[in-house]
């Protein structure tokens, strides 16, 4: 594995890695301290909003391959975080992504997970692990909707039934950890009905909000205007919910929410 290329916007450091194979990889440096790593060659979620997955799940890392995104920027960068956030779902790959994460661990630094919760089956584990956060798209609750933006995320119901099962055995410190994210798409699930629903089950289970806007990466989907995304937040937060909105960071056209992409794996298959 070597570190093939480096690109920089004036908020983000995005690395591109390529592994023994040929394929690539990207991980994120942002925050001044926070380093995003990969857990999959693609992503088998294949979210319709998202470019990470646009071909579906090529393979998984290697706990390995996991922590060499840190461990090849060791020395050049201040790395005090890791964001389990980049491509791929960890839980998809999830022995690999539990072995890599207690190495994060030993180097004393604080993890951080985004994940779709499932298979649900690692979900409950996850949250009970010495976390710095865990952050589980929802995106949307209408099971129609839900299948149409995110087709391999899994049973909805089942997931939420894992939370009410698993969240009340967490200690207040570590349920505090938690939230759902929600990713505003005009005309998909920003009604104040589904937002005021998305209110009720954040208070249900006791979890934080993580109110996302959307970097437009395909023509299917259209992000909310400034104004609306604030009166989301409002609405939420007036709800009572303690809610959080996408940092510039997460906003930022190189290395934000759901751009990262595996550039020449497209290629390397075609001639597999």
């Amino acid at each position: 594995m070597r570190l093939l290329k480096v690109l920089q916007s004036d908020l983000n450091k995005l690395f591109l890695f390529e592994l023994e194979d040929g394929f690539t990889v990207e991980a994120v440096f942002y925050r001044g301290d926070t380093l995003c790593v990969s857990t999959q060659v693609g992503c088998p979620i294949r979210c319709d909003f998202c470019a990470s997955g646009e071909n579906g799940l090529i393979r998984s890392l290697s706990a390995e391959e996991i922590y060499n995104q840190y461990a090849l920027l060791i020395g050049r960068l201040p790395i005090k975080r890791i964001a389990v956030a980049g491509i791929g779902e960890p839980l998809a790959n999830w022995r690999n992504v539990k072995e890599a994460f207690f190495r994060f661990k030993e180097e004393q630094l604080k993890v951080s997970f985004y994940t779709t919760g499932f298979p649900t089956k690692h979900l409950e584990e996850l949250l009970q692990l010495p976390h710095s956060g865990v952050t589980i798209s929802i995106h949307s609750l209408k099971e129609d909707v839900r299948k149409q933006i995110m087709p391999h995320a899994g049973d909805l119901k089942e997931l939420i039934e894992t939370l009410k099962n698993t969240l009340p055995k967490l200690s207040k410190k570590k349920r505090n950890k938690v939230s759902l994210a929600y990713l505003l798409m005009k005309g998909v699930n920003d009604s104040e009905e589904e937002l005021k629903e998305l209110s009720r089950l954040a208070k249900e289970l006791g979890v934080n909000l993580t109110l996302l806007y959307y970097n437009q990466v395909n023509e299917k989907y259209k992000p909310v205007s400034p104004e609306e995304y604030e009166r989301a937040f409002l609405l939420l937060r007036s709800a009572g919910v303690r809610t959080t909105l996408s940092t510039r960071f997460r906003r930022d056209k190189l290395g934000g929410c759901g751009t990262l992409v595996v550039n020449r794996n497209k290629e390397l298959i075609g001639k597999s």
